[in-house]
This record gives C-alpha cells, sequence and structure tokens, in this order.
C-alpha cells in the first residue's frame, strides 16, 4: 500500500515562521500528528513524534544531513480540517469579543506525486498493534495472557522442540504481555492505589507465570541472535522491540552468569585479575575504605554466587515491565540533539510509581524498574536510589556504604550498598541495545564491537557509569552468542 506524503517544508518553511506556520505548528502539536523522516542515502524511513523534532530544533527540517520530513496523507488530512475549525473558532471570537484574529488561510500545499513510498518502517513507541489491546476489556486482556500462558505449558511439555516455532512464540508473547501490562495499568492510572491493585491482581499474577514459563523456554539450544532480533523487529513499535529485545538479552544474560560464575575456574581468574584490573576503580566507589579492603567480596557482597530460579524470575519481570511507565516520545540514546533529560528520567519514575503503588508486583521487580539508570552517582544518571541515598546520608551523617553491588532486597533498603544486581545488569543490557538498535534515526546503529568499545570508553574509563566486571562478562557473552 503506498501512502501518499506532503513534505513538511512546504508547509512550515523557515526562517520565517509567518501566522499560518505557527498555526499549522500549534496543530501538528495539539494533535500529536507524526512526521515521516526519510534518508534515502542511507535507505531508513521511520514515524517519529513532531514534539521530540520541534523541541529539539525549530529549525529541524532545514538542518540537512541528507533528512527529509514529510506528512502522510492522513496527517494531511488532520492538519487541514482542524486547520478550518480552528478559523471558525477565530471568526467566532472576532465577532463577539472584538479579537483581532490573525490572518488565516486554509489552503495547504498540494501533495506532489512523486512523494510516495510503499510503506511506513517502524512506528516509534508502542505502535498501533496498542491500541487492539486498549480497546479490550480487562477481562478479555487477561483472558488473551491466559491462552498465551498456556501455549507456552505446551511448548514446554512438548517432545519436539522447534526452535523457530518457540522462538516466534516467545518473541509474539512477550510482545503481548508488555502491551497489555501498559494498557491496564494507563486504565488504573487514576483509580487509587488499593482500587488499583484489585484490578491488576489477575495481570499480575499472569504475567509472573507467564515469565516463569518463557524463562525456562529460553536458552541458546532453542534461539540465535539473529533470528530472535528478526522476530523481535517485525513489531511495530520502537519501545515495543527495546522491550522485547532487552527482556531476552537479560534473561539469557542471567543464566550465561550462573553457568560462569558456577564453575570454580572462573571465579579464580577473577580474583587474580581484579587487584590490577578493577581495585583502583572500586576504590572509587568506596574512597572511604584502605585500598587494601577493596575485595571481591567488597564489591558483591557476599561473593560472587550464582542467582536462585525464585529470584531469576523475579527480576526477569523486572526486565520485561522496566519501560511500563515510557511515554512514546521518548527514544535512547540518540545524541544531544534528540535527548530530552527531563522526559527520559521521568519514564524512569512513572514506571516504578505505577509499579509500586498500582500493582502487587513484588519489590524486586519493582527496584529493577527503578534503580536502573543510577550510574554510580554520575552526573547522567537519575533514579530514585540516588534521591533515597541522599536523604538517608542527610539524616545519618557518619553512615558509609561498604559494598558496591547487593545481590539482595534487604542490603538496598538498608543503604549498605551502592547498586543493586539486576539493575546495574539492566543498565548494561538497556544502553547496549540502545546504541545497536536498528532504528536510530541521528545516528547510524553500532556494531556489537563498536558498542563494546564505545562503552566501556564512555561508560567506564571516561565516566564510571555501568560496572566494569558486569561489563566484561556481558562482552564475553555477547561475543560468544555473535559465534553461534
Amino acid at each position: 500500500m503506498q501512502e501518499k506524503l506532503i513534505p513538511i517544508s512546504d508547509i512550515l518553511p523557515l526562517p520565517d515562521i509567518n501566522n499560518n506556520n505557527k498555526v499549522y505548528i500549534d496543530i501538528i502539536l495539539e494533535e500529536n500528528i507524526p512526521i515521516l523522516c526519510v534518508n534515502k542515502n542511507a535507505s531508513k524511513k521511520r514515524l517519529m513524534p513532531f514534539k521530540v523534532m520541534y523541541d529539539t530544533n525549530v529549525n529541524f527540517w532545514n538542518q540537512g544531513g541528507g533528512w527529509e520530513y514529510f506528512l502522510t496523507e492522513e496527517g494531511y488530512e488532520k492538519l487541514k480540517y482542524k486547520s478550518i475549525v480552528k478559523m471558525i473558532v477565530w471568526d467566532f471570537d472576532r465577532q463577539t469579543d472584538n479579537a483581532v484574529a490573525a490572518p488565516y488561510t486554509n489552503e495547504l500545499p498540494a501533495a506532489s506525486a512523486e512523494d510516495e513510498f510503499e510503506e511506513l518502517d517502524v512506528e516509534v513507541g508502542y505502535g498501533s498493534e496498542y491500541h487492539t489491546f486498549a480497546g479490550m476489556s480487562t477481562t478479555e486482556k487477561i483472558d488473551y495472557l491466559n491462552q498465551n500462558k498456556k501455549r507456552l505449558n505446551e511448548l514446554l511439555v512438548s517432545k519436539a522442540k522447534d526452535k523457530t516455532v518457540i522462538t516466534e512464540t516467545l518473541v509474539n508473547i512477550t510482545k503481548d504481555v508488555a502491551l497489555i501490562n501498559h494498557a491496564i495499568l494507563e486504565e488504573v492510572l487514576h483509580f487509587t492505589d488499593d482500587e488499583a491493585k484489585k484490578v491488576t491482581k489477575d495481570l499480575v499474577e499472569s504475567t509472573h507465570e507467564m515469565v516463569k514459563s518463557s524463562v525456562q523456554l529460553i536458552s541458546d539450544e532453542v534461539h540465535n541472535n539473529e533470528l530472535l532480533f528478526t522476530l523481535a523487529n517485525k513489531s511495530n513499535g520502537t519501545i515495543l522491540q527495546h522491550i522485547t529485545r532487552v527482556y531476552f538479552n537479560g534473561v539469557e544474560f542471567l543464566k550465561y552468569y550462573n553457568k560462569l560464575v558456577s564453575t570454580s575456574s572462573a571465579i579464580q581468574k577473577l580474583r587474580i585479575s581484579f587487584l590490577d584490573k578493577y581495585r583502583e576503580i572500586y576504590h572509587s566507589l568506596l574512597p572511604h575504605l584502605t585500598i587494601n579492603n577493596i575485595i571481591l567480596e567488597r564489591v558483591f557482597l557476599g561473593g560472587m554466587r550464582a542467582i536462585p530460579p525464585d529470584m531469576l524470575f523475579k527480576w526477569s519481570v523486572g526486565f520485561l515491565i522496566h519501560d511500563i511507565g515510557k511515554a512514546a516520545a521518548v527514544e535512547y540514546h540518540e545524541g544531544e540533539s534528540a535527548y530530552n533529560r527531563n522526559v527520559v528520567i521521568e519514564h524512569v519514575k512513572l514506571g516504578y510509581q505505577f509499579i509500586i503503588n498500582k500493582t502487587n508486583y513484588s519489590k524486586e521487580a519493582s527496584l529493577v524498574t527503578g534503580y536502573h539508570h543510577e550510574y554510580y552517582g554520575d552526573p547522567a544518571g537519575y533514579g530514585y536510589f540516588r534521591s533515597y541515598l541522599q536523604q538517608y546520608r542527610k539524616l545519618n551523617a557518619n553512615a558509609k556504604q561498604d559494598y558496591v553491588i547487593s545481590y539482595d532486597l534487604e542490603p538496598m533498603l538498608d543503604h549498605k550498598a551502592l547498586a543493586y544486581f539486576p539493575a546495574k545488569v539492566l543498565e548494561i543490557i538497556d544502553v547496549f541495545d540502545s546504541v545497536t538498535d536498528p532504528n536510530r534515526i541521528y545516528r547510524k546503529p553500532l556494531t556489537t564491537e563498536e558498542a563494546l568499545v564505545m562503552m566501556r570508553e564512555e561508560f567506564i574509563d571516561t565516566h564510571l557509569k555501568i560496572d566494569p566486571i558486569l561489563f566484561d562478562i556481558f562482552s564475553l557473552y555477547i561475543q560468544e552468542k555473535e559465534k553461534k
């Protein structure tokens, strides 16, 4: 299906924004009309919210770089209709209040026949699939989840393990669970907390059971990375694609981590390299301790150990719902020109508040959501834990954190450690996925090798944000996946 497109520069020429153009801009902003960004040289196109682009640069459609910007025919017709409505309202105001209406015309430039493309690439946000679930009743949504849960259980007991079928089913169900969680949380946003928790009770139980089943199915033997990402990228929402990829990578990484730390040789190698490679880095996080006290057990409270199944399930739920409060306009790591820090920070706060106040998801899953992007206190980071820690230090001036990372919830709540293990894992996977995302619009996606090099330089060497030991383990995990 071909979609007729109208060059946005014909409608909103800059630098001279006359009254007509300002009206059009206001309507596009008010109606949240998306624009299609096309780079013919790079063969890339995608829908983006006009507000994100305009807030970043009011002259963005004249900034070059090979990008062209268009309104779809649907957006054009909506703009035309709303502009006529505004003219009628202004005429009415002028007659009744003697208001001075701006010169106005409802004539918009005609579409060019050559401005056509076969299809749109990928939608920003949760995609059109979200509206299907948003239109269901809560009971229908839960019934849909239960049907998916039944399908997963059938795959678990099946003797014939078709890798393609299992991977496709896992991706589709993960996507559906994320969409239904977001849709139901949107429904209960204005409910009292008690009312919301009653409504979301079945959602939480069904999601937990489905995660438990899918975690058992996710393994290197079942699917390969190329197939997973091909299927994940078929969904038509950028946030949805990101959530799906992060969930799978998060679960697989935790399983890889368990295998690694379960072997004494791996821990022994880490101990040998710790003094020369890591000790100075971690001493910067615990400067009140002498450097001789910076040992592996100070970095990982209780020592590095395998993650028990019940905890792995709870953390996996956290990976799945970590961006549940994310607004459709938020994009990841697109460079300073597209980065709206306040909007990005807000998604962490909203997600955490939604889950803590409106649901009965475990505290472990909630903290994964609220504590990722903390970045060890670096100014670039954000999240609830740092504000909690600041409040704690004000009340306990002499209190110090003697450990870097805690596997357990209690030491985090007691402020004995600087970071929560699954949140530090999520930070790494989140950043990696963002910079390798094939749908990046401001910069081309990085290759695996480029991403790992950049993350080490920018997130460890220059500014310590992610955990160096976990990052090295993650690098091994990614490199091994690339070989398969």
